[in-house]
C-alpha cells in the first residue's frame, strides 16, 4: 500500500494553517501586512490566490517589507494582483 505521508488539506485546513503562518513569521511588520490581510480576505481567496499567498510566505521578510514601504520595487515575478490586492487593503500602495 503507498501511503501519502503528506495528504492534501482541506480548503479550510489550508486557510488555518496559512494564517498562522501569516502572523508568525518573525518581523512583527510583516506579520501585521500579511495576518490583517489574510484573516480579513482569506475566506474570499480563490485556490489560485492561496497558491500566491503561499509564495508569498517564503519570500524573506524584509524583503517583503521593502516592497510594502516602497524601498524596493516589487519584482515582475512576485507582482501578482493578489500582492498589488494585499499592498492596497493596507493603502501601502494604489492597486494598480
Amino acid at each position: 500500500m503507498n501511503h501519502d505521508p503528506n495528504p492534501p488539506l482541506d480548503r479550510a485546513a489550508r486557510l488555518r494553517r496559512l494564517r498562522f503562518r501569516a502572523w508568525h513569521r518573525g518581523m512583527q511588520e510583516v506579520d501585521l501586512v500579511l495576518g490583517r490581510f489574510v484573516d480579513a480576505e482569506g475566506g474570499r481567496l480563490s485556490d489560485r490566490e492561496l497558491d500566491d499567498f503561499e509564495a508569498l510566505l517564503s519570500v524573506p521578510d524584509r524583503e517583503v517589507l521593502a516592497w510594502a514601504t516602497g524601498e524596493a520595487d516589487v519584482p515582475a515575478e512576485a507582482d501578482t494582483p493578489l500582492l498589488r490586492r494585499i499592498l492596497a487593503h493596507h493603502s501601502l500602495r494604489s492597486p494598480k
